[in-house]
């Protein structure tokens, strides 16, 4: 292994049973590196943080932290911590002792506890809090108390388990910054299991999609959205509207509507399918009577709209501008796709 890989699966077979959860999985992560977990529910991403953090053992593979094999090691050998959707706070402590309580049980000196757990709490903004309980502080209080408890160990590997799922949307938003940057800022290998596609996009350098047990795809979040691999993929992250076209050198025809062939766009065929994402979409005054749709749904979403429209017997969804466009459903517009806002579908027939 080399030493780029701080973090390593290696052929892992996860059975509980005769289910076969996870199949032959190989995962390398680099150090310093924020990875998510993404996919639907029953996927194993979950398995695969226990099986990193010792929780579950696999049926066949090995894990590596650091270029050791701990395969068999227990989670207390392993110098990684978990921060979780529960917090899993203890409501009898002090949120001091509750941050300092890993460095009791490894037997620091009370001084340097108390001056590590200042200096962890400042660092999530809860500074002066050391005495509250956690009846006295707020979910996204609490979930900050959780972070600081785990940093203040300075993990090798940092696993989060749907951290932020208890959460309200603001709340949401303002601790996945704080993740991201407390992450950043340690440089600390951290695996991310969530089942909301924003929040991985916003925490990670690589997001890793699974399905049933495989890695569907991984690369950047940028990667995964505008180049997706296979149908699952386009509709896994997003909305995608889906077109057979006709490909040539410099064409994409779709229902005869000509377009330029963006870069991007390797073709091998003279025909095939491409996916084109609802934000790609405009609609027009004026276009080619090719271009011709007739708007069936309107939906006001206050910066934009989401509008669904037929042509050429087909449905599809847009995203339209709220200060450009106001849109009815029954009137008739000319659809504009924007080239480079499409991708080939290589499995889709």
């Amino acid at each position: 292994m080399t030493q780029a890989h701080f973090v390593e699966l290696r052929n892992i077979t996860k059975r509980f049973g005769t289910n076969t959860v996870i199949d032959t999985l190989n995962l390398a992560i680099p150090k310093g590196e924020m990875v998510s977990l993404l996919g639907p529910s029953g996927c194993g991403k979950t398995t695969i943080l226990r099986l990193v953090a010792g929780l579950e053992k696999p049926s066949s593979g090995q894990i590596f932290i650091d270029g050791e094999d701990v395969t068999e090691r227990s989670i207390q050998q392993r110098d990684i911590c978990m921060v979780f959707q529960s917090y899993a706070l203890f409501p009898h402590m002090s949120l001091g002792e509750n941050v300092g309580y890993g460095l009791k049980m490894l037997g620091v000196a009370k001084a340097e506890i108390k001056s590590r757990v200042k200096e962890a709490l400042a660092m999530v903004d809860l500074d002066g809090f050391e005495n509250r309980y956690v009846d006295q502080i707020s979910g996204g209080q609490q979930q900050r108390v959780a972070l600081a408890r785990a940093l203040i160990l300075k993990p090798k590997v940092l696993l989060f388990d749907e951290p932020l799922s208890n959460l309200d949307a603001n709340l949401r938003r303002s601790m996945r910054d704080k993740i991201r940057d407390l992450q950043k800022q340690f440089n600390i290998t951290s695996l991310y299991v969530t089942h909301d596609q924003s929040e991985a996009f916003a925490v990670s350098d690589t997001v890793l999609v699974m399905n049933k047990g495989v890695i569907m795809q991984m690369g950047s979040p940028q990667t995964l959205y505008r180049h997706p691999a296979s149908r699952f993929m386009a509709n896994f992250m997003g909305d995608a509207n889906i077109f057979p076209a006709r490909f040539t050198q410099d064409v994409v025809e779709i229902y005869g509507y000509a377009l330029p062939r963006p870069p991007q766009l390797t073709i091998s065929e003279s025909q095939g399918t491409v996916g084109v994402r609802p934000e790609a979409i405009t609609l027009s005054d004026r276009g080619e009577e090719c271009q011709r749709c007739i708007v069936r749904h309107v939906a006001y979403m206050g910066p934009q709209y989401e509008v669904t429209v037929e042509w050429h017997g087909q449905t599809l969804l847009l995203q339209v501008n709220a200060t450009r466009l106001q849109p009815n459903a029954g009137e008739d517009y000319y659809l504009e796709i924007h080239p480079y806002g499409m991708f080939i579908l290589a499995d889709a027939p």
